[in-house]
């Protein structure tokens, strides 16, 4: 398939959340005073929100993080940053197989390298029109829209009137689905035993979801398309969402927590949990899991009397740097990629 038209060079620009600059509260601080301050995020008017964000939010939160940071980096630095770069240079190389003339880039909404910066590189590369990629495969307001702000805003401000596709979401792409049910079955998932799946999603305010957010609807398809693809029925998986911000807002529930509860005060079989809408590890799967999900779910098979079997709980990694995401992520560009012929 040749998609090359004599002249035209297509700039690719992937976002995702960010990641600290390195794993000190300064800078974890300034990492999340940009997150937070986000008009899609903010949960209160926003001269209230600045005050209660930086005097009372960030002193705490800034330290207690980057311990947890601390946990996760790597001689190479950040795990986030470093996966990036090399999903960037797999799929350039993918691309250039497939016979496109395309600058594949990577940008992040809440630290470097920003979107600005990577929409100013693909137009002095002499793109011909971009194509944008949220990394998130279901959708939301806080993630998806504040990707689709963040690029209108950096086009605005570098001038450049290019046509623009932009993709929502791919949680129902088969690429993808097959990519997640394969990665459950290389952790050792056995669809033949009483193995469970937990799909743990980030959840959401439920304000989102009354807005018109359709978020809950695509974890839900992705959830089901996936188990379809591993041929289990109902009653061996269920969906729980992780990471709430605050309390002070009604969420997108059931959450993880209560699952894992349940799950262990019912004794099911082993647990393989899994995180389809989080493309690349990050805290919240790297410390949050590992440190304080699983601890949790044996804590709670002890109260129930008793004792963690061997392998009660696996935790499958995010697709990631892994070939098999390249495929994905060049699946997905494929119709957009297409219709710019």
């Amino acid at each position: 398939m040749d998609i090359v038209q004599e002249g035209d060079r297509t700039g690719i620009l992937l976002v995702n959340t960010g990641t600290p600059d390195e794993p000190r509260p300064h800078a974890v601080r300034k990492y999340l005073a940009r997150f937070l301050m986000d008009p899609r995020i903010v949960p209160m008017n926003r001269v209230g929100w600045w005050f209660v964000l930086h005097l009372f939010i960030l002193p705490k939160r800034g330290r207690a993080s980057a311990e947890k940071y601390a946990r996760i980096w790597t001689d190479e630095g950040s795990p986030f940053t470093v996966a990036h770069g090399k999903l960037v240079r797999g799929l350039d190389a993918q691309l250039a197989e497939e016979g496109l003339d395309a600058v594949v880039r990577c940008a992040m909404s809440y630290s470097a390298p920003f979107v600005r910066d990577a929409v100013r590189e693909l137009k002095e590369a002499g793109c011909t029109r971009l194509v944008v990629l949220p990394l998130y495969p279901q959708s939301a307001h806080s993630t998806t829209g504040s990707v689709s702000d963040g690029v209108a805003r950096a086009l605005r401000r570098e001038r450049w009137n290019v046509p623009c596709d932009f993709v929502d979401n791919y949680h129902d792409d088969p690429t993808y689905v097959r990519a997640i049910a394969a990665s459950l079955r290389h952790a050792g998932f056995d669809p033949g035993s009483d193995d469970r799946v937990l799909f743990s999603y980030h959840s959401i305010p439920l304000a989102d979801i009354e807005a018109g957010d359709t978020y809950e609807l695509q974890t839900g398809a992705s959830s089901l398309q996936i188990a379809g693809e591993l041929g289990i029925e109902r009653n061996r998986w269920t969906i729980g969402y992780q990471c709430r911000f605050d309390k002070g807002r009604e969420w997108l529930s059931p959450f993880t927590r209560d699952v894992l509860a349940r799950w262990a005060e019912a004794d099911v079989g082993r647990v393989f949990f899994v995180c389809p809408n989080f493309a690349v590890d990050c805290l919240e799967t790297l410390y949050d899991i590992e440190h304080e999900l699983k601890p949790f779910y044996f804590d709670q098979i002890r109260k129930a009397g008793r004792e963690p079997r061997e392998g009660a709980f696996t935790y499958v990694p995010c697709l990631d740097r892994s070939r098999a995401h390249v495929r994905v992520l060049a699946d997905v560009l494929r119709t957009p990629l297409e219709g710019g012929r």
